[in-house]
């Protein structure tokens, strides 16, 4: 079912590639028009508006995250935890899973990684500077955070880039597929088993890294399993590496966009915070998650059904007026502390806090160093999946300070 308006029916399929292009102005009708929207071809609900979305992260006892939070067939699955840890867990199994990967993933350690998060920054970013001319995705965005989730978790240099290659692989949709493709699945597998040849190394021979620190993590003598271990790795490299990713080239994309806001951080690179935030806003990585209802619910005068899957747009819940004045204009000044980019409650992004790391050093390494730069349009790429947005390719060329 779609509703139809003045323009006619609102159709949101978050497969199409120009949906991937530009999902704004759907949005923007769904919320108007449609905000408990119902797909019959796809069999899923979406709620769009900020309330809404906001509302369903925070309440586990109505939305289950228990199938998983992707709308593919192969990834929807009362098993999903198997690959994307607690983000497939709801309380107590959930309570528990993140209790003990706490231990081991603490602001401690992260925030201890600032230097060495600054280090690899300019391992890939001075070769690029240096050439004046480069992909800022390949080249600078798709490296670093990649090399900081494995220097963090232990994997050793030269495996990185095929780790990589892998997790590009999981999240690709070519147009008019609708599931995760024999080479996405392919992709899970090989990431698994080299996962698990990695913890089964650390149990005879710890290391300074987080695996080990998973695998020493204890609560009253309960600790991670094999399988909960990797799977936590798994949904690190995905999850955590992928949305970094897109959030710096994002912002890069969106600043070459905006001249007058780019300008604020190059002139002050204290407003690189400024401007990582207003990017995890206007364009967040992450689009949207699943639900499936626990119970019925009703709203805005349509029940909903248990036993239901819900898409919680984000990125719509980002757009919405009644929270962000003039919220299709990109603006480093605006207030940006509602934003749900990284969920509420308690499914409020572990890695958080490692991703504004990184996007803050990241962006205040550039901003110091290059005094301007354009982007090539013709060569810009864009990614193509249903829950990540971004780009896979944005042809850089700089003039440095």
């Amino acid at each position: 079912m779609s509703t139809t308006g003045v323009h006619g029916p609102v159709t949101y399929n978050p497969y199409a590639y120009d949906m991937h292009e530009d999902p704004y102005p759907t949005y923007a009708r769904m919320r108007a028009e449609a905000p408990v929207y119902r797909s019959e071809e796809f069999d899923f609900w979406a709620l769009s508006r900020h309330e809404d979305v906001l509302g369903a992260f925070r309440n586990v006892d109505t939305y289950s995250n228990a199938w998983g939070v992707s709308l593919d067939p192969a990834a929807f699955s009362p098993e999903a935890h198997r690959t994307m840890s607690f983000l497939a867990l709801d309380p107590p199994k959930h309570t528990r899973m993140r209790s003990l990967v706490g231990k081991g993933f603490t602001p401690s350690k992260v925030n201890a990684m600032a230097d060495r998060i600054r280090e690899i920054t300019l391992e890939h970013l001075q070769p690029a500077l240096d050439r004046g001319s480069f992909d800022f995705v390949e080249d600078f965005a798709g490296k670093v955070p990649m090399d900081v989730i494995s220097e963090l978790v232990g994997v050793p240099v030269a495996d990185r880039a095929e780790l990589r290659r892998l997790a590009d692989l999981v999240l690709h949709r070519d147009d008019g597929v609708f599931d995760v493709p024999a080479e996405g699945m392919a992709a899970a597998l090989d990431l698994v088993v080299y996962y698990q040849a990695m913890v089964d190394e650390r149990r005879t021979s710890r290391r300074d890294d987080l695996t080990s620190a998973l695998i020493d993590a204890e609560i009253d003598g309960d600790r991670l399993t094999d399988e909960e271990i990797v799977a936590f790795l798994f949904l690190m490299v995905v999850a955590g590496n992928e949305t970094t990713t897109k959030l710096l080239a994002n912002a890069w994309y969106w600043g070459w966009r905006n001249p007058d806001e780019r300008a604020k951080p190059f002139a002050d690179p204290s407003r690189v915070a400024d401007w990582a935030e207003e990017t995890l806003r206007f364009d967040t990585s992450s689009q949207m998650l699943l639900r499936v209802t626990r119970q019925s619910v009703e709203l805005h005068g349509t029940t909903i059904a248990e036993g239901e899957r819900v898409l919680l747009l984000a990125g719509s819940a980002n757009r919405d007026d009644s929270v962000f004045a003039d919220p299709d204009h990109y603006d480093l000044d605006r207030d940006t502390s509602k934003l749900v980019s990284f969920g509420s409650g308690r499914h409020f992004c572990m890695g958080a806090p490692l991703a504004r790391l990184e996007a803050r050093i990241a962006l205040h390494e550039l901003v110091t160093r290059v005094a301007e730069y354009d982007v090539d349009p013709d060569g810009i790429q864009r990614v193509h999946s249903i829950n990540v947005r971004g780009l896979a390719a944005l042809p850089t060329t700089v003039v440095l300070r």
